[in-house]
């Protein structure tokens, strides 16, 4: 591990042997659960960077947060072969991953592709999951809102600049976004890019992107309602971006009538996916954590 200000950088095998990254905050285990964060689709680590600080130093109980690259994003490497960039491979890393750490129980956060981890998690090891926060993301992902990433990603700008790329992520998603500071933004795109010696570049394989533009999306996407009801025994906090084109609140409602003690948040002035370090989340999120860390204590 390389020390870095608020986390360290943890490297290790995949089960194919893909060298693969995580971020890890916090100590040694404080007796509390560990918590970990699932990012995006083509997203990394660095969406929870403020996120893990505030649960690993700042709350009332801090916690180890550990915040993974899937393979082909961030710090991971690239995979050769597109057809392993699926969530079924990706669930597989994360629990080597943990091994790794000797994390046999947590706390999981995961936002959009994250949270399908998730589901992925529960069939595979339900005994890892101890509780769960799913951001912007359900057992029913809304068509055009998918169809709206795919369009986005085939035709995503190519910014020079930071400044460039503020102007287009703003130009993309300010409306469904309004709510958003100019810090807010600025972080968003320092944790989209990097900088390399060809310009400014979307920190992830670009051969990601075939894997959403072969979908098809004609015909509706498979439901996931009995993974999602398989987990309808651990705590489930569920937030919603009130523009979210994702994660319906029709689908939002089936979800609370299935798991009927999940808490639901929704987050006004944002689409898909809420930042977690913005307004009450952070508070909220670990407030849910001690919930139900004390409930499963008192058991």
């Amino acid at each position: 591990m390389s020390s870095t200000e608020g986390f360290s950088d943890f490297f290790y095998a995949a089960p194919d042997g893909l060298r693969l990254h995580a971020r890890v905050y916090g100590g040694a285990n404080s007796g509390h659960w560990p918590v970990v964060c699932l990012p995006g689709l083509t997203r990394n680590a660095r969406d929870f960077h403020e996120l893990a600080l505030n649960l690993s130093a700042r709350s009332r109980v801090a916690r180890k947060v550990v915040a993974f690259d899937y393979r082909g994003r961030g710090q991971s490497a690239y995979d050769l072969d597109v057809s392993h960039y699926n969530v079924g491979v990706e669930a597989g890393d994360v629990l080597a991953g943990l091994t790794a750490l000797d994390i046999e129980e947590a706390a999981f956060i995961g936002t959009s592709r994250g949270g399908l981890i998730i589901h992925v998690l529960g069939a595979l090891q339900p005994a890892v999951l101890k509780a769960i926060v799913l951001n912007d993301i359900g057992p029913l992902i809304e068509t055009a809102g998918l169809a709206h990433i795919q369009s986005y990603l085939e035709r995503a700008p190519k910014p020079k600049t930071f400044a460039e790329a503020m102007d287009a992520q703003r130009s993309v998603h300010g409306k469904d976004f309004h709510a958003l500071t100019d810090a807010d933004w600025t972080r968003m795109v320092g944790a989209l890019y990097r900088e390399t010696d060809q310009g400014l570049m979307p920190d992830f394989d670009p051969k990601l992107v075939d894997t959403v533009a072969n979908l098809d999306l004609s015909q509706p996407l498979p439901a996931l309602w009995p993974q999602f009801e398989a987990l309808a025994a651990i705590p489930l906090l569920a937030i919603r971006g009130a523009n979210s084109g994702l994660l319906s609140a029709e689908a939002l409602q089936q979800m609370r009538q299935r798991h009927p003690t999940m808490e639901t948040i929704t987050v006004e002035g944002q689409g898909h996916a809420p930042f977690l370090e913005t307004g009450s989340l952070p508070g909220s999120i670990g407030a849910f954590l001690d919930r139900a860390e004390q409930q499963s204590c008192s058991e």
